[in-house]
């Protein structure tokens, strides 16, 4: 009985230690249990079909084809978007709700083809791929141009985080090769397996007289799937790296600066998109003004990735 007794204390004493060393604060809605659902009737040129096109936000029912803005306080967006292009309406939805195993709900995201029939006769098809990430998208997409001009990615944020922890698990695609198909061409096998991704990245921004974002790159953790996983990998942490990595042991190619002509977009001061281009690296104690997170079922840039890669994610959050 004694020793019982002291066992108990001594497994108390190590959960106070534990929950001391490591605060952890869960990401505004990244337990993924509420979901805006919209119902989207897609175009008669296209068939006319209704498509149901999930939303991360305090759970809502929204009929009708109306352009979707971050609700209810969520730091949300993903790959599921409305666009009208010269009136035709369509809509995809590559990230879902679903039940875990257990209870509770996850974000799964998948690679797929959106095939799209134009009055029955000419067939479109593209390669789209589930991501969530911190920011906006802005409905409804008028062009399949520059898709990263249509999102605002990462929000205001300056603390110094030391890891992104998360559950997560991952089927990678049955192929060796990464399928490209934009729809106006005809499909193309390029080299190399797909991956699915993870990453938190942390910049320095600034603004210039003329409206120009730049910014240093203070933290970075990012990490890429490329095997099955058994099942789900719980309370999986990716470590947050401050200032130049490029000469760590552990620094891959994928981690480093996003290069200026793939930069993600943001609205400056006077309320225009533009490019944050990434300038240079920032010192390790360099103030932190906004943070990116993103988890995507491919690594590919637009129209290109492994189809059937699926990558499930939960509880989302910052480790102190």
């Amino acid at each position: 009985m004694q020793r019982t007794t002291l066992m108990a204390v001594l497994c108390g004493v190590l959960a106070v230690e534990n929950a001391c060393a490591q605060h952890v604060e869960p990401l505004a809605f990244a337990d993924f249990e509420h979901w805006v659902t919209r119902e989207i009737k897609e175009s008669a040129l296209l068939g006319g079909k209704t498509k149901t096109v999930y939303a991360i936000a305090p759970t809502r029912h929204i009929q009708g084809n109306k352009a979707y803005k971050n609700m209810g306080g969520s730091p949300w967006a993903s790959s599921n978007v409305m666009a009208n292009v010269m009136g035709v309406v369509k809509a995809s939805n590559t990230v879902r709700p679903e039940k875990r195993e257990g209870g509770g709900t996850c974000a799964c995201m998948e690679t797929v083809i959106e095939d799209c029939c134009v009055l029955g006769m000419m067939n479109l098809h593209v390669l789209v791929s589930g991501s969530i990430f911190l920011g906006e998208v802005n409905e409804p997409i008028r062009s399949t141009n520059s898709p990263y001009s249509k999102m605002e990615m990462g929000i205001p944020f300056t603390k110094r985080p030391t890891r992104l922890i998360f559950d997560y698990k991952y089927k990678a695609s049955p192929d060796n090769f990464r399928t490209q198909s934009t729809g106006f061409s005809a499909r193309k096998q390029l080299p190399g397996r797909d991956n699915g991704e993870v990453y938190i990245l942390l910049q320095h921004r600034w603004e210039d007289a003329d409206g120009n974002v730049y910014a240093h790159r203070v933290g970075t953790g990012r990490e890429r799937y490329g095997k099955s996983t058994a099942g789900w990998v719980n309370g999986h942490s990716i470590p947050i790296h401050y200032g130049d990595i490029t000469d760590k042991p552990f620094y891959k190619s994928y981690m480093g600066l996003i290069p200026e002509e793939n930069s993600y977009y943001c609205r400056n001061s006077k309320g225009k998109m533009v490019p944050v281009v990434e300038v240079g690296w920032g010192k390790p104690d360099e103030p932190v003004t906004h943070m990116l997170v993103m988890a995507s079922a491919t690594c590919g840039t637009a129209y290109v990735g492994g189809l059937g890669s699926t990558l499930w994610i939960d509880n989302i959050a910052l480790g102190y």
